[in-house]
């Protein structure tokens, strides 16, 4: 029996922020030009979930994010390629801003954005998912923090 190489998609987390109707997200360099997307990025190995959201908000907008719900937990292809990225996206609070923070290679800044605007411009948006979150946001979508375990070896 030949064995193939076990398949595994792309593990990424999303912060979906919102206040006074405005949402925060990042302005970014990406290989298919300038475009808008949540605070996301990779989950690395070793952090939890949760820390990894809060590290990748941290480092792309100078925020600190803690969640408080999860939004959802999304797959979307890349187009044009084999990679799949898995997304858990998170609502919550911020608790301060360090507006000197340098921001991560790429990011050209964070803005706040409406809904309205977002919706307006989809060829700005990095992926569809950064509208589904959204919407999914403004449906009231948030499940607990505790469907999220981290079960040890024993």
């Amino acid at each position: 029996m030949v064995r193939s190489l076990q398949w595994k998609p792309n593990a990424t987390v999303a912060a979906v922020i919102e206040q006074d109707g405005q949402f925060l997200l990042v302005e970014e360099h990406t290989e298919d030009g300038v475009r808008l997307n949540q605070p996301a990025g990779h989950w690395e190995h070793g952090e939890s979930l949760l820390d990894a959201v809060r590290r990748e908000t941290l480092e792309e907008t100078g925020y600190l994010f803690e969640p408080t719900a999860l939004l959802g937990v999304y797959t979307c292809p890349r187009p044009n390629s084999d990679v799949v990225y898995l997304r858990f996206a998170f609502t919550g609070e911020l608790h301060g801003h360090d507006s000197q923070r340098a921001l991560d290679a790429g990011i050209i800044a964070a803005r706040w954005v409406s809904a309205d605007a977002l919706q307006a411009d989809p060829a700005r948006w990095r992926s569809p998912l950064v509208w589904q979150c959204i919407e999914d946001y403004l449906s009231g979508q948030r499940y607990p923090l505790a469907l999220i375990r981290a079960v040890p070896m024993a």
